[in-house]
């Protein structure tokens, strides 16, 4: 798997690669440490600069873990969220195959990871959740060919896919911020 030409085509013809992927038989593992791993790396070391460096109250220790919340956010997320889309897969007449749940949930993350690294400037944090955005029409347009959800299905699925997704990001994310940074607000306060 060539991961620049594959983050490539699932932004620009990404029906074209969902039927791809499809095809493909690529292990759970190959996946998380050929793609995922890689691009997630992209928001960490990217925060970690932007934290470290850029922000007002830059600090080596405060962008390092930003750059952790952030690994861990993305690949503990999607995982997580491939498990429970798989989970939920009888319930919308889709066929239950965590391999084909992971392909669809990572390979839908590409372009916010790939947008990941604006966090350099934390101030342009938001363009992160403008391409969130993109990922969110890759998982809406992949959840027929690799879940092999019937047309009648999808929006629902979808829906309950997004409400799953949104709500394992924020609590994973909410979660490693309280444990490694701690109350961002009040170490604001000390400087």
């Amino acid at each position: 798997m060539n991961i620049i030409e594959r983050a490539k085509k699932i932004i620009i013809s990404p029906k074209d690669e969902w039927a791809l992927i499809d095809q493909e038989n690529t292990s759970v593992t190959d996946l998380i440490i050929q793609y995922l791993i890689p691009l997630a790396l992209i928001p960490a070391i990217a925060s970690f600069i932007g934290f470290g460096i850029f922000f007002k109250f830059n600090s080596f220790s405060l962008g390092l873990k930003n750059a952790v919340v952030n690994l861990i956010t993305y690949i503990g997320g999607a995982l997580l969220t491939a498990y429970i889309i798989d989970a939920l897969a009888p319930s919308f007449a889709s066929v239950k195959d965590f391999r084909k749940a992971c392909q669809l949930v990572v390979y839908s993350y590409t372009p916010v990871m790939l947008a990941g690294i604006v966090l350099i400037f934390p101030s342009l944090s938001v363009l992160v959740l403008i391409a969130g955005l993109y990922s969110l029409y890759l998982l809406f347009i992949g959840l027929k060919p690799m879940m092999k959800t019937p047309d009648d299905k999808v929006a629902v699925y979808f829906i309950v896919s997004l409400v799953v997704l949104i709500v394992v990001y924020f609590v994973i994310s909410a979660v490693l911020t309280r444990i490694f940074i701690g109350n961002i607000y009040t170490m604001a306060r000390s400087f």
